[in-house]
C-alpha cells in the first residue's frame, strides 16, 4: 500500500512500472515512478555497487557546463504559463461530494459479504468515503500495522529497490509533485507555492512553501532540491533507474531558499514527469556523497540509514532487521511556529511486520494483527469468505494494471524468431490458468496497455487462444521440426543439432509454479521441452538483470505517464530484460516525447502497443486485479489503476474513526 507515492509519484522510477514480484502481493516501474513498485519483494537493484573511487567525487559530473541567467533576466525574457498547484485531498473531497449519498451506513457495510460485484461497489462506496475535511470522528491516536514482504533494505531514497521501500519513503520523503488517479499531474501544494512553465516549455519555474523542515529542524529549501539533481547525475552515484527521465534536464538553479528553476534538454511532453525525484538533504550529504558514493558504506552514511533525517509525514524510529519498521507522526511537518499548516497524518504510528508468507499474513489480517494486506486469488476465492475473516475484516477488489507474462530472451537461440514467440503464445491454455489456477477473478491480458487505458489502440487486438495447429505450423516454419524423430523438436545451429529444451525461471510461489507448470505441459504437447525452476526473488532478479536467462515468469505495475515504457520496451534499455530491439518501436517512443496533443500522443502509443503484439517479446497472460482485505476499524480506501489509491501524503485518505459500529 503506497501513500505519498500518488501524491508525489514516487513509485514513478522503480515500483512505478516494475512488479517482477510474487505474484501474491501488490507498484515503475513506472520508469520511476522509479516501471512502480515489481510487486511484493525487490524491485530492480540499480547496479552493482562501484569500486570505491580513488579520488574525490565532483557531484553533478554527468552534466554539461551551465550558466544560468539571472532570474529578473529569466522572468522578463519569457512568457509563462501558470500550472496546477493542487491538494489531492480537496480535489477527491470534491469528487466525493458530487457522488450520491451511500446506499448503506457503515453498520450496513461491514455486516456485508463482499460475495459479488454488486456487494463490492456497496462496500466501496460507503467505506470509501474521506473523513471529514474537520477530522471530526477521526482517532488521531490510531496506529495502524501492515504487511511488508521483505525486509527494508535502505532507509535512502536514492537507494530504493523495492516495493516496501518504495511504501516507507512514501510515509517519509519530501517531494514536490504528484498525480491523481486519472495520472494527472499537478504540484503538490503542500510543498510548492506556485509552478510556472515558460511557453517555449523549455524552462520550469517552482517557488516552495516557506513553512517546511526536515525532521532535524533545518528547512527545507530550493538549495536541497537543485542539490539532490546533482546528486543523481553524479557517474559515481549508481542510480540509473532514478536517472532516466531526469538526465533528460539540463540544469536545476537554487536562485534563492524557495525558488529552484529547471532548464531542460529539449521541450518534451515527458518533462513535467522528469521533474519528479526523490529529494534528500544537502546539509547531511553535501560533504558524504563525495567520499562516499555508494550511499551505504562510511561511517556517517551507516548513521544516516539508520537516523535517516526526513521531509515526509513520518520518521523512523524502530527497525529490528528481519522483523519490522516503526514510523511516528512528525509534529514539525504539519504544525510550523506554533501554527499548523498542513493536514495532521491521521495515524500515530504505522508498523510495517516483515512477513515473506501470505498464508502467515492471513492468519494475523484475521487475528486483528494486521490492518490490511494484498489477498492472492486463492485467498479471495475460498479463505476469506467465512466467520473467522468477517470477525475482524472485510475486503474490496478494484481494476489494476498489473500484468504478469513469460519474458523470452531473444538472445538465446530459442527465441530470436518472432514466430517462435508466436508459437509459444498459441501454446498456452489460457482458460486453464484463468479459471482453475487463478480461479476465475483474473482477466486476459491483451498487451503492453490496459484495454480502458487511453494508449490501448482502437483497433486493438483480442487475446490469444490455444491453438497446437498454428503454434506447430509457426515452428515448422521457424526451422523446428523433430529431425531425428525423438519427439523433440530442434535445429542446426552453427553446425549443431540443438534440441528445443530450456528452462522456465520463477519466484518460487504456489500460483507461479503452477502457471509455469502448465506451459511447460503445453510446450510438451508439441514438442518442446520446458524446465521450471523454482528460484528465489534476489536470485531471479540478478540473472535477469545480468539477462542470463531463457525464460522467466515476471510481470509489470504501470507507470504515471506512458513514456516509462521506454526502460522496458527501449533498445538496450536498463529493464530491457528480454533484451528486445525494434527501431521503428524507438523512433515511436521518440515521436511520443515531441507530441504535445494528448489525443495524437495516444495514438502513438497505441502504434508502439500494436507492434510489441505482433513481436511477441512477452507471452502476455493475466492482468491481476487489485484484492484487498482491510480491518473494519480502516476507512478511506479506494482503488485505481496502480492499486488502493491514498491521495496524498502520510496515508491522508486512511483513517480509523473513534467510533466503530
Amino acid at each position: 500500500m503506497n501513500a505519498q507515492c500518488w501524491q508525489n509519484g514516487f513509485h514513478r522510477r522503480i515500483a512505478i512500472a516494475l512488479l517482477i514480484l510474487p505474484l501474491a502481493v501488490g507498484c515503475s516501474s513506472e520508469s520511476s515512478d522509479p516501471p512502480a513498485n515489481p510487486t511484493g519483494g525487490d524491485s530492480e537493484a540499480d547496479a552493482e555497487s562501484p569500486a570505491k573511487p580513488s579520488g574525490p567525487v565532483v557531484l553533478g559530473n554527468l552534466l554539461e557546463p551551465f550558466d544560468p541567467p539571472p532570474l529578473e533576466k529569466l522572468l522578463a525574457g519569457h512568457k509563462w504559463i501558470d500550472r496546477p498547484v493542487v491538494d489531492s485531498m480537496q480535489r477527491m473531497r470534491q469528487f466525493q461530494a458530487e457522488l450520491p449519498p451511500p446506499k448503506l451506513s457503515a453498520k450496513e457495510a461491514l455486516a456485508l459479504r463482499n460475495d459479488s460485484p454488486e456487494n463490492n461497489e456497496l462496500l466501496l462506496d460507503t467505506l470509501g468515503r474521506l473523513a471529514p475535511e474537520s477530522g471530526d470522528g477521526v482517532d488521531y491516536e490510531a496506529k495502524i500495522t501492515l504487511m511488508a514482504d521483505a525486509d527494508l533494505k535502505s532507509t535512502n531514497p536514492l537507494l530504493t529497490s523495492s516495493v516496501v521501500e518504495s511504501d516507507y519513503h512514501g510515509l517519509t520523503v519530501f517531494g514536490l509533485f504528484g498525480f491523481d488517479k486519472d495520472f494527472e499531474k499537478f504540484a503538490s501544494s503542500g510543498s510548492v507555492a506556485s509552478w510556472q512553465t515558460s511557453e517555449d516549455r523549455m524552462i520550469d519555474k517552482i517557488v516552495l512553501r516557506d513553512d517546511l523542515t526536515w525532521s532535524d529542524g533545518m528547512p527545507i529549501t530550493a538549495h536541497d532540491v537543485a542539490f539532490t539533481f546533482r546528486a543523481i547525475m553524479t557517474d559515481e552515484v549508481i542510480v540509473p533507474a532514478l536517472r532516466q527521465g531526469t538526465d533528460k534536464i539540463r540544469w536545476a538553479e537554487a536562485y534563492d531558499d524557495q525558488t529552484v528553476v529547471f532548464f531542460h534538454k529539449q521541450a518534451l511532453s515527458t518533462n513535467d514527469s522528469n521533474l519528479n525525484f526523490y529529494i534528500i538533504p544537502k546539509h547531511k550529504y553535501e560533504h558524504t556523497i563525495p567520499d562516499d558514493p555508494s550511499l551505504a558504506r562510511s561511517e556517517a552514511h551507516s548513521r544516516l540509514e539508520d537516523d535517516p533525517v526526513v521531509g515526509g509525514a513520518y520518521t523512523l524510529t524502530k527497525r529490528n532487521r528481519g522483523q519490522e519498521f516503526v514510523l511516528e507522526r512528525r509534529e514539525s511537518y504539519y504544525m510550523h511556529n506554533g501554527r499548523q499548516v498542513r493536514d495532521k497524518p491521521y495515524f500515530k504510528t504505522v508498523r510495517f511486520k516483515v512477513i515473506e508468507d501470505l498464508n502467515t499474513a492471513l492468519l494475523a489480517l484475521k487475528a486483528g494483527d494486521l490492518q490490511s494486506m494484498t489477498l492472492n486469488a486463492e485467498q479471495w476465492n475460498g479463505q476469506t469468505d467465512d466467520n473467522d475473516f468477517y470477525r475482524h475484516n472485510t475486503k474490496g477488489s478494484g481494476m489494476e494494471w498489473t500484468s504478469f507474462h513469460f519474458c523470452w530472451n531473444l538472445k538465446a537461440p530459442y527465441f530470436e524468431d518472432k514466430r517462435v514467440r508466436q508459437a509459444m503464445s498459441y501454446a498456452m491454455d489460457y482458460q486453464e490458468l484463468l479459471d482453475t489456477i487463478l480461479y476465475g477473478i483474473y482477466s486476459p491480458c491483451r498487451g503492453n496497455f490496459h484495454e480502458t487505458s487511453k494508449m490501448f489502440p482502437q483497433d486493438g487486438n483480442e487475446p490469444y487462444q490455444q491453438d497446437f495447429d498454428k503454434a506447430e505450423k509457426l515452428l515448422d516454419e521457424a526451422g523446428w521440426a523433430d529431425s531425428d524423430g525423438d519427439g523433440i523438436r530442434d535445429k542446426t545451429i552453427d553446425g549443431r543439432l540443438v534440441p528445443f529444451e530450456f528452462t522456465m525461471l520463477v519466484v518460487n510461489f504456489e500460483d507461479r509454479v503452477k502457471t509455469a507448470t502448465l506451459m511447460k505441459e503445453c510446450l510438451e504437447s508439441i514438442g518442446i521441452t520446458c524446465h521450471v525452476k523454482p528460484t528465489e526473488f534476489t536470485v531471479l532478479m540478478q540473472v535477469m538483470r545480468d539477462r542470463k536467462f531463457q525464460a522467466a515468469f515476471a510481470g509489470w505495475g504501470t507507470g504515471a505517464d506512458p513514456d516509462t515504457n521506454t526502460n522496458i520496451w527501449g533498445t538496450n534499455a536498463g529493464r530491457n530484460y528480454g533484451s528486445y530491439s525494434n527501431p521503428h518501436v524507438d523512433a515511436l517512443f521518440e515521436q511520443a516525447r515531441h507530441e504535445f496533443d494528448e489525443e495524437k500522443r495516444n495514438a502513438i502509443y497505441g502504434e508502439i502497443h500494436s507492434a510489441l503484439w505482433e513481436d511477441q517479446p512477452y507471452t502476455w497472460l493475466f492482468w491481476r486485479n487489485s484484492f484487498y482485505g482491510f480491518n473494519k476499524r480502516l476507512r478511506g480506501y479506494n482503488f485505481s489503476p496502480r492499486g488502493p489509491f491514498h491521495y496524498g501524503p502520510g496515508f491522508d485518505s486512511f483513517y480509523m474513526p473513534v467510533d466503530v459500529p
